[in-house]
């Protein structure tokens, strides 16, 4: 006689371990998918506790998406009533998204930003300046200046930790220590620091030791202005528990790690262009795809989330 496998009925789980297994999926599948399974689901999902980490990652598809990713954002945001402490966007968002999320989110402790491209020095230092308990900070592939970092560092007092990437490139031997200044000079309290790609200097390096006394990790991976080597490597040595110079290995690095490389001179293109712009195999399709400053023209229907 055989007997049949024990079913498992998922809504007698109690309700942590359910609302346990539903805060790991994305914003995304939450507000898409998993709210509309049941009413028990739904009401879990609203929950303001379900929102105090909201992940926004996608692969970079917004266009083909069958919904509005920054109002998708700003619905999860609302429904943390300002619990959220973690957020990551990625491959979208806005000055007015950032704002909105600064806004009604005063506690929040680590912001990631991944390629938003219309996010602008302007509304990321206007978001700054109502972020006092940020302490990790990731910006990368974004057009973000040093006057943002600076803004950041005055304004955020406990950020312990910053990653600030960009496409590495080889050929063009631009030296630009601005970043690093910044950085030494409002961001004393730092522990770790990721500068991928970075243009920084021996000098700039040297900055940075000196205004930031508590590193443990800095990851320099090419970052290939820096030449370690005698006292300086000694030093960074001494100092850093966990030092990864500029050509070590990138198997870890979980972006495309190949490194921009070119015939042509920085000033063959138009003033203004970042590192972000210069990462793209097609110059002027990147600028189609990057003028828009918002998704007002996109005219897809969108999931309806109340």
């Amino acid at each position: 006689m055989t007997t049949e496998p024990e079913t498992r009925n998922w809504l007698e789980l109690p309700l942590d371990v359910t609302a346990s297994i539903l805060s790991r999926l994305g914003a995304i599948e939450i507000l898409n998918s998993a709210q509309n399974v049941c009413s028990l689901w739904r009401k879990i999902c609203k929950d303001p506790l379900m929102w105090r980490s909201i992940d926004m990652h996608n692969l970079g598809d917004v266009w083909d998406m069958e919904y509005d990713p920054e109002k998708m954002c700003v619905h999860a945001v609302d429904r943390s009533c300002g619990l959220l402490v973690d957020i990551n966007l990625e491959y979208f968002g806005s000055d007015e998204l950032l704002i909105h999320i600064a806004d009604r989110s005063s506690r929040l402790k680590r912001l990631r930003l991944v390629s938003c491209y219309n996010i602008s020095d302007e509304g990321l230092k206007e978001a700054a300046l109502k972020l006092p308990f940020l302490e990790e900070l990731e910006i990368s592939y974004c057009s973000i200046s040093k006057d943002a970092l600076e803004t950041i560092g005055r304004c955020c007092p406990h950020l312990k930790s910053l990653k600030f990437n960009v496409q590495g490139c080889r050929r063009f031997h631009l030296e630009s220590d601005d970043e690093a200044l910044a950085i030494a000079q409002t961001m004393p309290e730092l522990r770790h620091l990721q500068l991928f790609g970075n243009k920084l200097t021996n000098d700039g390096l040297q900055v940075i030791l000196d205004g930031c006394p508590h590193l443990e990790s800095l990851d320099l991976r090419q970052c290939f202005n820096v030449n370690l080597g005698g006292n300086l490597e000694k030093r960074c040595v001494e100092r850093i528990k966990n030092l990864q110079r500029p050509y070590d290995s990138t198997h870890d690095y979980e972006f495309d790690a190949e490194v921009f490389d070119t015939g042509s001179s920085y000033e063959d293109y138009p003033s203004g262009i970042s590192d972000i712009d210069l990462m793209s195999d097609d110059y002027d399709d990147y600028f189609e795809f990057s003028g828009a400053s918002d998704f007002s023209d996109y005219d897809d229907e969108y999931v309806l989330f109340d």
